[in-house]
């Protein structure tokens, strides 16, 4: 072979490999919402994250989409990867939510659910401790179930506020404790993890995590904006409050969010008939009568993973316009209600240039994006209840709105 013929050769070889590169590359920055899916989304930003885990038959979305979202700070800031123990959380939670449902003789909210809040606030308080350090599966279950747990905590906590002694004895808490003790399991004072001895506070320290940095926004009508207030909403029991900024802000804050490096999580309602988890996509269709919902979902709490078929979970189709009267109308009408925690970890664009958000659920790999799926820019504007983030997350005007140094 001459040596022109073998220079046009490795030119020829350059240039099929510099093609099947690219053409991998496209394919990697190409989805669908679901196998053989209609909408094709162009990943425009993409941020690291940890792996799906199953919240599965529990009412604890709070706490995995919350972590999930530290998790993925831990990484932004050098921490590295880190899976954190969501029941650690659950158990304190829990624990301190029946304390404040007998002080105020049961007229508060007792149950399994949640808010974003509660994770600082019993890191604060206690601590966090990694997966392997404590489980929560203390009864014989490989996954979480918790509505015998759930049944029994509740009863607990009403035999108490009746008093039947007439006096609330001060064992009660001791009872109610050795009740979590025994399906979640006791509470490591110390451990070992990655060779090294830790307790949950002194972990805590290890991580870096200034929980003072962090801030819930949301965006309502009813209290005024760029001020702070508690939402009412029968989870938020600690009445801890979110900064209220107008709609258009709020969707500001997000995309500059993961354009510059942050994600965030994000509380939403997934009664909507556009939610479909297994379609990959939550969307607001102009016609919501194409949307069958077939049977019930029994595996989380809630009917959103129920399965649906619509043609408009075939193709993009054309959405409502929502404003901020029309969110107002939802949340006062109890339409929009505080359904689900989850995770916005990038933004995409179908086909048609429409903005949509890369949310990983907590509901395991059951579906054809391995437990992430796509929600449109009109069904966050319309349905999200709260985002909670990094203060540096916001731009810097609307810091300086806020009063957020």
């Amino acid at each position: 072979m001459t040596l022109i013929k073998l220079l046009n050769m490795r030119k020829i070889i350059g240039l099929a490999v510099g093609i099947l590169c690219i053409i991998h590359l496209n394919a990697q920055d190409t989805l669908r919402n679901k196998k053989d899916g209609g909408y094709h989304f162009k990943v425009i930003k993409k941020l690291e994250s940890t792996d799906v885990k199953d919240q599965c038959k529990s009412g604890t979305c709070w706490s995995f989409s919350a972590l999930s979202f530290f998790e993925s700070e831990l990484i932004r800031t050098g921490k590295g990867k880190h899976d954190l123990s969501e029941m650690f959380v659950v158990y304190h939670a829990y624990n301190d939510k029946a304390e404040k449902y007998v002080r105020m003789y049961g007229n508060y909210n007792f149950g399994p659910g949640g808010a974003f809040h509660d994770i600082p606030y019993v890191i604060r308080k206690y601590g966090i401790v990694p997966e392997e350090a404590y489980k929560g599966l203390n009864y014989g279950e490989e996954k979480h179930q918790h509505s015998e747990l759930d049944a029994i905590l509740k009863a607990m906590a009403d035999v108490a506020v009746k008093k039947p002694a007439g006096k609330l004895s001060p064992s009660w808490k001791e009872a109610y404790k050795g009740t979590l003790d025994a399906y979640l399991g006791k509470m490591p004072a110390e451990f070992t993890y990655q060779n090294k001895k830790y307790t949950p506070q002194s972990f805590t320290q290890n991580l870096g995590l200034n929980m003072d940095d962090y801030v819930s926004i949301t965006s309502f009508t009813h209290h005024p904006f760029y001020k702070s207030f508690a939402i009412e909403v029968p989870d938020n029991w600690v009445m801890e409050t979110s900064y209220n900024l107008p709609l258009d802000e709020m969707m500001q804050v997000m995309e500059y969010a993961i354009n510059n490096g942050f994600t965030f999580a994000w509380a939403a309602d997934v009664s909507e008939k556009g939610f479909a988890f297994k379609q990959g996509l939550a969307i607001v269709p102009k016609d919501e009568s194409t949307i069958d919902v077939r049977g019930r979902d029994n595996s989380h709490y809630s009917d959103a993973g129920a399965e649906k078929k619509s043609s408009a979970f075939d193709a993009p189709v054309e959405e409502k316009e929502i404003t901020q009267a029309l969110r107002q109308e939802a949340f006062d009408n109890l339409s929009t209600t505080d359904d689900h925690g989850m995770h916005a970890t990038g933004i995409v664009k179908d086909q048609n240039g429409k903005k949509y958000y890369m949310i990983k659920n907590s509901w395991g790999e059951a579906n054809d994006n391995k437990g992430y799926f796509f929600a449109s820019e009109a069904y966050v504007r319309y349905k999200t209840i709260n985002i909670y983030l990094h203060k540096n997350a916001l731009p810097a005007d609307i810091k300086k709105k806020l009063g957020i140094k």
